[in-house]
């Protein structure tokens, strides 16, 4: 048996284009199994609301006397900074290095000294190694700094700033 070649009649036909979107194929009616579509899209009245629906507070539209507008800004030097209002000084979140804060003790900006220590995760991997019968590498959670929580410490009045813990 030889197998043909496009163009040449001995291959099997093209089934042609596909369906369009309505269900409906070039030229044919409703394909059967399939419901005909409403015109003119949705209902304007979806009937009644499910069981357990709570509609949301927003569904009355606009009323008077509720919308209050948006603060105004102005330019700073860290970004938008609110007209009228105290700023909030947002301090970036210390981790495993040392970074730029406010001391909420003798109230100076620092860059805070990191100290790591045991933690929870350091001994649940030591519990962990012996469990599984890898009692001789237990002491190995202890000797890696990524294991251990980190003390963030004011390098001015040396009083403990923040705790970073891994668990």
């Amino acid at each position: 048996m030889e197998k043909g070649y496009p163009g040449d009649g001995t291959s099997a036909p093209h089934p042609g284009p596909p369906m369009a979107y309505g269900g409906i194929a070039t030229g044919q009616g409703p394909q059967p199994g399939l419901y005909p579509q409403p015109q003119g899209g949705y209902p304007a009245s979806p009937g009644p609301p499910q069981p357990g629906f709570q509609p949301g507070p927003y569904q009355g539209g606009p009323q008077a006397g509720v919308y209050t507008p948006p603060p105004q800004y102005t330019s700073g030097p860290g970004g938008p900074v609110p007209v009228g209002d105290d700023p909030v000084i947002m301090t970036p979140s210390l981790k495993e290095v040392g970074g730029s804060t406010m001391c909420p003790h003798c109230q100076q900006h620092v860059v805070t000294k990191t100290e790591t220590n045991p933690g929870l995760l350091t001994w649940l991997i030591c519990g962990g190694l012996f469990i599984v019968g890898c009692w001789p590498c237990c002491a190995i959670p202890f000797c890696v700094d990524s294991c251990k929580d980190v003390n963030h410490t004011c390098p001015n009045c040396n009083n403990n700033i923040y705790v970073y813990k891994r668990m």
